[in-house]
Parts: structure tokens; sequence; C-alpha cells
């Protein structure tokens, strides 16, 4: 059955529609929207090869004239070096202000394409198709666009929200069980931070670190649930004013982890998690949440198979100096969101250093 999520904006108000099968009337969909017949479709080889031609095909059986940018696979090209493909291809092929982007792929991809459509000819329409269980609950979603810049993540980027975000179960499947888990983290997240109801439901399932192992109606329960989750919380707050920042739960020490290995040790969501286990452990030195609650986020985590103590050899006073780069700064305080109670969550700029620094020596 299909479900359709709003995300209510004061302009630029936009569906994410959850149904398997639906890549393959991605043509049909889009029509709807009225959008300009002159297509970009952005992906990396490995999503290609599985689904590029099927896109393609329903775009093209809509009428739609479809051209193609293939871009490397991996975070570590989340660049401007990748960015200047996608300008080359849209200059290549005649991109108008009339035209769109289609982002076919996981988070990298997404934010990519997004930022580059927010950039051509000072911003043209785009729709996401995500291929990843990370981007399809998180990065896919809310119109954050963008790329990595050497000292920190996402450091260069603009808001520019999708025209439309088109989930399609069925291309799990052929995802790899790694970022499989990666993206539960951010499921987990969800839990946390906005839905008990999402938190328990995952704690009764034997095994969360691969998609053969949940029942396909478990899995529509998780993407409709976080899925809801983070159009509610955009639709509270677009440009992170205030509410918004509790989405990054996990990610504050998770992007200065990403950043310090070189985006190539532990992935996106393996990161996420071991900043969760980091702010869950801060919480506790703060005496604002509960030893038994951190636990359990802890064992849901494992049972992700997600990673719960630091990557070997990295350096703690790297962390800690990185976290002066992370986009959460304010008037030069690292701002933390950390856990109350599983379902709720405060943001605080009173973490010291030496706190941080404490707990980081623990993990």
């Amino acid at each position: 059955m299909a479900c359709a999520i709003k995300v209510y904006l004061p302009e630029d108000s936009y569906e994410v529609t959850i149904s398997s099968g639906y890549l393959d009337v991605l043509g049909e969909k889009i029509s709807t929207l009225g959008l300009g017949k002159k297509i970009l479709l952005v992906s990396n080889p490995t999503v290609f090869g599985h689904y590029g031609e099927r896109a393609i095909s329903s775009l093209k059986s809509a009428d739609f004239d479809v051209d193609s940018c293939i871009l490397p696979d991996g975070e570590q090209y989340k660049n401007l070096e990748s960015l200047q493909k996608i300008y080359d291809a849209a200059l290549e092929n005649r991109i108008e202000r009339s035209s769109t982007m289609v982002a076919l792929g996981g988070g990298v991809i997404g934010d990519m394409t997004g930022f580059a459509a927010a950039t051509w000819l000072r911003g043209i329409k785009f729709i996401q198709v995500p291929t990843t269980l990370l981007a399809m609950v998180d990065a896919a979603i809310g119109g954050k666009t963008g790329v990595n810049h050497p000292q920190g993540k996402n450091l260069i980027g603009a808001f520019h929200q999708p025209q439309l975000v088109l989930i399609d179960p069925q291309v799990l499947q052929t995802l790899p069980d790694r970022e499989f888990s990666a993206g539960m983290a951010e499921v987990i997240k969800y839990g946390i931070i906005w839905d008990r109801e999402l938190f328990d439901r995952m704690e009764e399932c034997e095994r969360l670190d691969r998609i053969s192992a949940i029942t396909p109606d478990i899995i529509e329960y998780i993407l409709n649930h976080s899925c809801q989750s983070k159009a509610d919380v955009v639709s509270k707050d677009e440009k992170e004013a205030g509410l918004r920042a509790i989405l990054n739960y996990g990610h504050t020490i998770g992007h200065a982890v990403e950043s310090l290995t070189g985006y190539s040790v532990v992935n996106h969501g393996e990161a996420v998690a071991i900043g969760m286990v980091a702010a869950g452990k801060i919480a506790i030195e703060l005496g604002m949440w509960n030893l038994e609650e951190a636990q359990r986020q802890d064992r849901l985590i494992e049972k992700a198979n997600l990673p719960t103590k630091l990557p070997a050899g990295i350096n703690i006073e790297g962390i800690i100096a990185a976290l002066q780069t992370d986009k959460k700064v304010k008037a030069g305080k690292v701002r933390f969101i950390l856990p109350t109670s599983i379902g709720e969550v405060e943001i605080t700029d009173r973490v010291s250093a030496e706190v941080i620094r404490r707990i980081l020596e623990q993990m």
C-alpha cells in the first residue's frame, strides 16, 4: 500500500511517497508535477548499474528528455570536484531553468544533486529518488544539500527543497548489509529524539543488521515512522532556527569522527552511532539521562551491528578541536543534542571540553 507523507512548509511543500514498485512509475509520478520535459539524472556507477535503465525507461515513457551524469561512489567524492562534473553535464546537455535534476542514489548523490540544483542558473527544481535506507529516512527529506570541505562535513551547502521524494523499498534488496546498518543508525536516532513507539518496536526485532532479517511489514513501519518524524520536525523548523537541530543527535561527535578518519574508516551511520553512544554518556554525566535507558539505546545500536567505540588510533584532542568547525557552533560554543528520556532530547551548549574528553577516553 502506498503511503504519502506531507512536508508542510511556508513555501515549496511536497510529498514523500513510499510504495514498492514506485521506481517503475517514476515518470508517471513526476509528470503530475507540471515540470519541464528536460531532466538530468545524477547517480553513481553502482546504483546506476542496478536501477539506472529502469529509471530512464520510466522517465522516457512519460515523454521526458533524459540525460545522465554518473559520479564516483563514496563519501570521499562528496566535494567541489564532483559538483563541477554535475555543472559540466548540465552545461553540455543544455539544462535550463525549466529543467529538473533527479538524484538516484544515497545521501551523497542526493546532497550533491540538490546543491547543484540550488546553484545552477541560480536555482532549478530537483527530485529525490533515494536508494539507501539512510537516504530514505533522513538525507532525502528536508532540503539540506551540500558538499564536504576537507576540514569539515557539509560546510558548503544550501537549503533547497525537492519537488518530490519517491521511495521504493524494493531497491533495499540490493543494499549491502553494512549500508543497511548505517541507515538503521538514523532510524534509532528518531526513536530517541521523537518517536518512543518506533524505539519500542525496534526493540522487539531480533535483528536490525540486514534487510533479509526483517519482515516487509517492519520495513514499512520503519520507513513510515522515520519519514513522518523527519517531516514533522522539518515542517516546524525548515531552516534549523531551533527545533530542527535535534535531528543532529549523534552527529556532533559523529561528523568529527568522519572528518578525522578521512571519510574512509567509518561510514556516516557508523559515525552517528558512535556519536549517539557518546551523547548518551555525556547526558548521564550531566545528570540529564538515566543509565538504564542509555543501555537500551546502546543495545539497539549493537543489534544493528553498529560500533559503540571510537576507531582505533583516533586522536581525541583532534575530535575536540574539530567540534569547533561544526555547523551547530553558536557564539563559539558547541551545541549538543542530549537525551532526557527515550523520545525526548534537549539542546545545550553547557558541555565542557573536560567532560567531552573524559567521555571519549572511556570509548
